[in-house]
This record gives C-alpha cells, structure tokens and sequence, in this order.
C-alpha cells in the first residue's frame, strides 16, 4: 500500500510506521511521496484504512492499495533495494547475486525472498550489534520471528551451541530453511508457528525483533523460556516505547542492561534474575 503524506514530513512518516506495524503492517520503505507499507493480503482489510491517522495537526493522507502477486523477490531486490552491507566492522550481509571484495569476520549470505530481514532496517541491525557484542560460545538461542534466520546465523557464527528459529509466516518459515543451507549452519533448527512451538524448552539467550504489541502479548512466554540468568533482547520499536517495554519486563524478573537506538528506533536487552 502506497501512503501519501501531504505535506511530506519525516516525524510522521515515523509515526506512521509504528503505528500500521500495531496493525499488522510487517514491512516499511520511505518514498518521495510518503511511505509504502506492506501486509499480507489474508491479513488486509478495508477497516484497516479506518485506522490510520496522522497524529500531527495539518497532515493529510491518501491511500493506494495493490495487490502484489508472488513473483522472483530475489530479482526484485537485486534491482532495487538489497546492498551488501556491514555491521559494526565484523560483518557483512550480502547475497548470491553480490560480488563483495571487503573481508570481514563474519559473512553471511541472505536471499530474502518474502522474508524482509537484510539488515538495512535499523532494527535488524540494532540486533545484530548486539550479537556481536556478547559471547555466545556453548549457548542455546531462541530467535522468535526469525523471518530470514539472519541473527540465528550470526549466533551460530558466533559460537552457539544450539538455535531455534520461530516464525508465523510460512514464507518466512521456508526462507530461513533456504539461508540457512545456504550459509551451512548445521546447528539451527526452524520452526512454523509462535511462541506456543517452544514451551517445553529452555534458552540462554531469547531474541525477538519483533513489534512492540506482539512483544508484550508474548513477553510472559519469551520470559518463560529462559533460563534464569539469561539474556534476552528485543527490538522492532521506537525510543519511546522503550518505558513501556521495561515496565511489562519488570513484571516478569527481567532488568534491562543495555540499549542501542539509531533514528528513533531502539533495541533492548535484559537479563533474568537468578
């Protein structure tokens, strides 16, 4: 869907954005006219349009639905949006179709397909910043809403003993496989479903970059499964949700320990009481 926001205005474009992912928007990319947003289309419906507003004064919008058939969105990225790119000097993201000079620590090939996750959006990378930054040597990771696997790839780079990728979507489900094959992780497993998929198991480290209502309508079972002691890291909201999200994390023995924002964007960590 193509939203036209007269006259065009950077914070509510922002806004905007936090507020159709609420609303089951799950990717976003600015344009000269606004921002185009897309849903599934099982998911869409024209009430959804009754939901949007802009909360500035003097702000108009106008809508342009299409529907967009499955097609080659590996061409389609190739030719329009996906870049190699590099995370804190360590990694690089890139995909088969890239020829890529620079060495890094860590690669990693992505193919994306439906599954948006390259790391371009700040809340990708503010996730993988913060793998970078930990230890995961010998430890069991949980990555829910994993859509291309691209953390749980870098975890298992990084040491990890074991991973579980969670996500909802079948498309997602399906091209985390692919990647991972891809890249020949042999240690992480994918799984089609939400958090009811990995009650019976417990983690060391949970990751979910995810938006900020599915992450406090499921915080009680991301906190359920790790491990006391561990570390759990959240992204896929705005700087000032970040209170919100502390406050329902208290309420489970979990206490932040860092954050990372970039363009309002922010990640979290907490650790869980022993």
């Amino acid at each position: 869907m193509s939203v036209k926001v007269k006259p065009l205005n950077a914070v509510a474009v922002e806004l905007l954005m936090a507020q159709m992912g609420e609303l089951g928007f799950d990717s976003f990319e600015e344009s000269e006219i606004g921002l185009n947003a897309y849903i599934k289309s099982s998911d869409f419906s024209q009430n959804i349009l009754n939901e949007i507003s802009c909360p500035l004064d003097g702000i108009d919008l106008g809508f342009e639905t299409e529907t967009i058939a499955d097609q080659n969105w590996n061409k389609v990225w190739e030719e329009n949006y996906f870049q190699p790119i590099v995370i804190g000097d360590k990694c690089i993201i890139h995909s088969t179709f890239h020829e890529v000079d620079q060495q890094c620590e860590f690669e990693i090939i992505v193919n994306p397909q439906m599954a948006f996750g390259t790391g371009h959006h700040e809340t990708t990378s503010l996730m993988l910043l913060q793998i970078l930054e930990l230890d995961f040597t010998g430890l069991e990771v949980l990555d829910m809403g994993c859509g291309t696997a691209i953390l749980g790839m870098l975890c298992s780079l990084k040491g990890a003993k074991s991973i579980t990728g969670v996500d909802i979507d079948e498309w997602a489900y399906n091209n985390a496989k692919e990647n991972i094959s891809l890249n020949n992780i042999t240690n992480m497993n994918v799984l089609l479903g939400g958090s009811e998929v990995v009650t019976d198991t417990h983690f060391d480290i949970v990751l979910a970059n995810i938006n900020l209502n599915i992450l406090l309508d499921n915080i009680a079972a991301y906190a359920s499964v790790l491990k006391a002691g561990g570390t759990i890291i959240f992204s896929g909201f705005y700087s000032h949700d970040v209170c919100t999200l502390d406050d329902a994390a208290a309420r489970y023995g979990l206490k932040r320990i860092s954050q990372k924002t970039d363009n309002n964007w922010a990640s979290v960590a907490y650790i869980k009481a022993e």
